[in-house]
């Protein structure tokens, strides 16, 4: 009789472990949060975006006006997740191409890209510029060049170098069409 409850012990075990386990195998997979209907813009495709953000439950948006002046010479388009920076977009205008060395970015290893003028694309980032010379229906010129790059914390550098072009194209369209660029 001792060892047929031993049997009995083992088997309502078994069980009870076996629905504590399928429990858990129920639980939904966490991914990023939706991004905000009208986010940076309206200058990207929000899935493109969606894939690079970190995984988390909140996203907030804190953008710019996409307005320039003498005085406003650059903007920037930030979404966070659950607090933390997820992605950058940001535009400057600039007088002349002397920013366009780089530099900065070397320790990421960039690569080029045939997005803007002198584009290029690093695991966490891209970044390009344009001339901007205006067109008779724009206002008062405050830059002759464009500088556009933008910045994900979510892939932990996978696949933004093949995804990350696709997107400063976005940014890139969007900014000479906003601008009245020629």
């Amino acid at each position: 009789m001792h060892r047929s409850g031993k049997i009995a012990g083992t088997i309502a075990l078994s069980l009870g472990l076996i629905t504590a386990v399928s429990g858990c195998s129920d639980e939904k997979t966490k991914s990023a949060p939706d991004l905000p209907n009208k986010f940076c813009w309206n200058a990207f495709d929000p899935e493109d975006v969606h894939a690079h953000l970190p995984v988390g439950d909140e996203t907030k948006q804190d953008t710019d006006p996409f307005y320039f002046s003498e005085r406003r010479r650059s903007v920037n388009c930030l979404i966070y997740v659950d607090g933390n920076s997820g992605f950058r977009a940001s535009a400057k205008l600039e007088d002349d191409e002397g920013f366009t060395e780089w530099s900065t970015y070397e320790s990421a290893n960039p690569e080029p890209i045939a997005v803007g003028k002198k584009g290029i694309v690093w695991d966490t980032g891209a970044a390009t510029h344009v001339a901007c010379e205006p067109t008779a229906s724009s206002g008062p010129s405050t830059g002759k060049f464009l500088r556009l790059d933008i910045g994900v914390t979510g892939t932990q550098g996978k696949g933004g170098r093949k995804t990350l072009p696709g997107i400063l194209k976005q940014f890139t369209a969007f900014a000479q069409k906003e601008l009245k660029c020629a």
